[in-house]
């Protein structure tokens, strides 16, 4: 596990998400050992029991629009943002989330691992084995993913466009 979490921050220190190592312990979140705080990704290594978590919490920030980014707090769905794409942009943060564990290099599982995803983790698996899935035409319409190779090879991994 600490070679695998050792890497996904390696990660998100390259592409400059804002996350920072934070004591959760006693707190309500979400995820365990994981929570957003007004756009920043607060980890708790001692909590955290599932290293993939981090990327699918980081997909939120990195999709998120980004004049609404610094709302990010607790749930997404109970941040006080639009909630006109917030389906979308979880769609588009697990379809970022899949991206970023293929260019870790590390396998699926680590995203889709079985505590997750209300039980789904294998069928998600089968649907993102191929260069296939859900959720990455929006990170083509926000111009984060490679134009020449499409999904799952990225551009650039935090959102910059907005919708006007």
């Amino acid at each position: 596990m600490i070679e695998k979490t050792e890497k996904i921050l390696s990660f998100l220190k390259q592409i400059q998400l804002p996350f920072e190592f934070k004591n959760l312990s006693g707190k309500k979140t979400f995820l365990p050992g994981l929570k957003l705080e007004q756009g920043v990704l607060q980890i708790d290594l001692e909590n955290l029991m599932y290293p993939g978590d981090i990327l699918h919490e980081a997909g939120h920030v990195a999709v998120c629009e980004p004049k609404e980014r610094h709302l990010l707090s607790d749930n997404v769905y109970q941040s006080g943002r639009n909630k006109d794409w917030m389906h979308g942009e979880e769609m588009a943060a697990i379809a970022w989330s899949v991206a970023a564990i293929k260019h870790i290099g590390l396998p699926l599982e680590v995203v889709f691992h079985p505590h997750g995803y209300k039980g789904q983790s294998a069928h998600w698996i089968t649907v993102f084995s191929g260069n296939g899935g859900f959720g990455y035409p929006l990170l083509g319409a926000w111009d984060m993913l490679d134009p020449e190779r499409g999904f799952p090879h990225m551009r650039c991994w935090i959102r910059e466009v907005s919708w006007a």
